[in-house]
């Protein structure tokens, strides 16, 4: 039990008892991963992108409480973060943040220069994200170059080549994270308010619901020129289909403007995220 109480505030540290960020990382990567692959991916490099996801994301939480500890301390849902509650010292969160860094670049390592070049940037965009939302409003479009990273990594590491379709999918992804993490913002708006952090959850304002619905007709917009640029066939069309809806269950969410809403809207973009993969998925195995 000693033992266990002595992981527990790593874990947390990482977030690893809340996988959700892992998952909205993972799903563009795997959708990137498998396009470029034709349905059918390298499997060491599927495997090399999955471990990579982990220790990226992980990184960039590690990061983000160390340049956010004091902020954190006063903010109703993250008071108890381990920098924040002073359970882990800042020592800890370099060290961590270090072995996390070294293992990413073991795994990238096995891949191709172009790949590693490219992942000198993405750990630049995850290391820098913590502070934009000191100086701008916009710190979910940082998050949303960040996380969109991925995309060109993986056409990289798979073919050695960054076509249309890549860029195509790189901006999906970006208008994505605007979405979901303006969402994830509004829980904190409150507290940002007194605090003075900015986000684009302050940015839009009452405008909020309006200015996400329009983001996330611009991403369907932008998953059907994926479709189109990918030569994707019905099989991917059904899934935009089904994002759609998850997006109008949102919308009537954000509707009730509570804390709670807000979170259950923010999560379900999981569903946005896996139903876009089993459309890409499908659209290959139904051609083999």
């Amino acid at each position: 039990m000693t033992g266990l109480k002595r992981i527990k505030p790593f874990i947390a540290l990482i977030r690893l008892d809340k996988p959700i960020g892992i998952l909205l990382l993972l799903w563009p990567t795997l959708w990137a991963l498998w396009i470029a692959g034709h349905g059918q991916p390298s499997l060491k490099i599927v495997v090399i992108f999955i471990l990579g996801t982990f220790f990226m994301r992980s990184a960039g939480c590690v990061v983000n409480d160390f340049a956010d500890k004091k902020y954190d301390k006063n903010v109703t849902r993250t008071q108890t973060r381990p920098l924040a509650s002073g359970t882990l010292k800042s020592r800890h969160a370099v060290w961590v943040f270090l072995t996390l860094i070294g293992c990413s670049f073991l795994l990238v390592s096995q891949t191709n220069e172009l790949t590693l070049t490219l992942a000198v940037i993405g750990v630049f965009l995850a290391s820098t994200y913590p502070y934009a939302k000191r100086f701008t409003y916009l710190p979910q479009l940082h998050l949303g170059l960040a996380f969109g990273w991925a995309i060109p990594m993986s056409f990289a590491a798979q073919i050695s080549a960054l076509p249309r379709e890549c860029w195509t999918i790189f901006i999906v992804t970006i208008i994505w994270a605007l979405i979901y993490d303006t969402e994830y913002a509004m829980v904190d708006r409150d507290d940002d308010l007194k605090i003075g952090v900015k986000s684009t959850a302050i940015l839009f304002g009452e405008d909020d619901r309006l200015i996400i619905g329009l983001l996330q007709i611009l991403m369907i917009f932008g998953l059907f020129m994926v479709g189109n640029v990918a030569s994707l066939h019905w099989q991917f069309y059904l899934s935009i289909v089904v994002s759609a809806l998850i997006f109008c269950h949102q919308q009537l969410q954000l509707k009730e403007r509570t804390r709670n809403a807000y979170f259950k809207a923010f999560t379900s973009n999981n569903y946005v995220g896996f139903a876009i993969f089993i459309g890409i998925s499908a659209n290959y195995y139904f051609q083999i």
